[in-house]
């Protein structure tokens, strides 16, 4: 009997029932009792109520040896569409361990890449959810081959697009290497890992006793090796805050700053600035105090908050805008530049410049970090990767000196001299070649003998040098300004600077010091 139009309805939504099962509910099961959610499930967390539209549900792998030809599962352990997150739209994919361990075969990179190209040809963010044991081995070479037309998507989509990883379980060998092209990558602590190589193989090649957790675990990613931007504790605060950084970002390369409607007070000034700085230029204060008073409502997204903590990353609005943030952290080596934090803010400028995200600079910098270990490790050659980062940078660059600016750390810290757009000075700035007591050591050589001598110098360099004016008389700064009308000071040079049009020499692309 031939099938009615009810039937092949009824079918069709028995094969939806199927797929989205996955690997089925005793599968479902241990992923909840590892602390994780399916990948459905993070979909939902993830994206607007009803907003996810499904591609290629159906799809199953075409491999037929080992046994594969008789054990496939609908949509191949991937699971891939379009939402949106707070109505802006983006492309998503969400690896299904209870799937194959969401190994990744010919046909589930064929998904990820044609989710990628979509993202691209529409103008729209993608976010990767992944949770993979790794390539699939029954495929082989095919499975290799996939994870490079996926790599080679990324880099297409490079500075196109905001990418986005989460990653919320295994990520090893040839996985790892997508996210580390992604814009941010993010973890979750005890339940996901990164790693080339895993704990057995390490133990073998070079006898290092190692655990999942410490070779590739969140604190390994985000305190030590950079890979990792943030960890979140579990999968439903990854998601969630990952909601709040596509709130930041805008949809492409062609599109302005994300923004709001403003809810602050553009005028609203900050008595407390105006005693932030201590007395002594020894005692350390916390920048974030002032990136916190003077952004809407006192919200900062930090990137990277746990590594190089010498300076900070991250997004602010300003009167509803959004602003990327970079500033010097006394609070952590007196917020010297080392390789680390050169590293840092480079790649996060080099962002902002690729998505038109103003950015603000926050300058206390006593120059960069002396020692072998930073000139054997390459300080040079890092440290210039923050300069050509903010020399190339197109956006609108608005500068604030607080109090110290030093040495060559004072040109690379956006200064007037990098096409700053709009620089500013707190009248306790520093702006000079360096501290008071090392320039008097060195032009007064001869007389360090006597303590009196060399105490007068110092204040008559102090006097001379130790401020803003100097700086200001040359026109490498704008203005002098009260530090508790920095809010409405920054967000007016921002508004000006809005409709900026500079472009660079036509090139195929500079040669950054990598």
């Amino acid at each position: 009997m031939k099938a009615t139009g009810q039937d092949i309805i009824r079918e069709l939504q028995n094969r939806r029932d199927q797929a989205r099962l996955g690997g089925g509910a005793a599968r479902i099961d241990r992923q909840h009792a590892a602390g994780k959610l399916t990948a459905r499930e993070r979909l939902d967390v993830l994206l607007d109520p009803g907003s996810f539209e499904e591609t290629d549900m159906f799809v199953v792998h075409r491999s037929r040896d080992f046994g594969m030809d008789g054990n496939t599962i609908a949509g191949d352990g991937v699971i891939t569409g379009s939402g949106r997150i707070n109505g802006q739209l983006v492309y998503v994919y969400s690896q299904d361990f209870t799937v194959f361990g969401g190994s990744l075969s010919a046909t589930h990179a064929n998904k990820i890449v044609k989710i990628l190209k979509l993202a691209m040809q529409n103008g729209a963010p993608v976010i990767g959810l992944n949770d993979s044991g790794g390539a699939r081995i029954q495929e082989g070479v095919d499975s290799l081959g996939g994870y490079a037309d996926v790599f080679l998507q990324n880099v297409m989509a490079s500075g196109v697009i905001p990418q986005i990883s989460v990653i919320m379980g295994p990520c090893a060998g040839g996985a790892v290497y997508s996210p580390a092209m992604t814009d941010f990558t993010f973890m979750v602590r005890g339940t996901s890992y990164m790693f080339v190589t895993g704990p057995d193989v390490v133990k073998t090649v070079t006898s290092e006793d190692v655990t999942a957790e410490e070779l590739g675990g969140a604190d390994t990613h985000t305190k030590l090796s950079s890979v990792a931007d943030g960890a979140f504790d579990n999968d439903l605060q990854a998601l969630s805050e990952i909601r709040r950084l596509v709130g930041y970002l805008p949809a492409n390369n062609t599109d302005s700053a994300a923004s709001a409607e403003p809810i602050d007070d553009p005028k609203r000034t900050v008595p407390a600035l105006d005693s932030l700085i201590p007395d002594s230029p020894n005692l350390p204060y916390d920048m974030n105090e002032l990136v916190i008073s003077i952004a809407d409502e006192g919200r900062f997204f930090e990137i990277q908050p746990d590594f190089a903590k010498n300076i900070l990353t991250g997004f602010v609005r300003m009167n509803g805008a959004t602003v990327g943030v970079v500033a010097n952290q006394p609070m952590v080596l007196a917020g010297c530049l080392d390789i680390d934090s050169s590293r840092k803010a480079a790649r996060f400028v080099r962002f902002c410049d690729a998505f038109n995200i103003p950015i603000l600079t926050l300058v206390d910098v006593p120059g960069f970090m002396p020692g072998t270990s930073q000139e054997y490790g390459g300080i040079i050659k890092h440290g210039a990767k923050l300069l050509f980062a903010y020399a190339e940078a197109t956006v609108p660059k608005v500068t604030l000196i607080t109090r110290k600016a030093y040495g060559g750390a004072y040109d690379v810290m956006s200064s007037k001299h990098l096409r700053g757009d709009a620089n500013f000075a707190w009248p306790t700035a520093e702006i000079a070649v360096m501290g008071a007591k090392g320039a008097v050591e060195i032009l007064y050589r001869s007389e360090l003998g006597d303590a009196e001598k060399i105490a007068a110098r110092t204040a008559d360099y102090e006097d001379r040098f130790a401020n803003p004016f100097i700086a200001a008389e040359r026109g490498f700064i704008d203005d002098v300004i009260i530090p508790s009308n920095s809010r409405f000071r920054l967000i007016q040079a921002f508004e000006k600077l809005r409709k900026k049009h500079l472009q660079n020499p036509h090139k195929k692309f500079g040669n950054i010091p990598l």
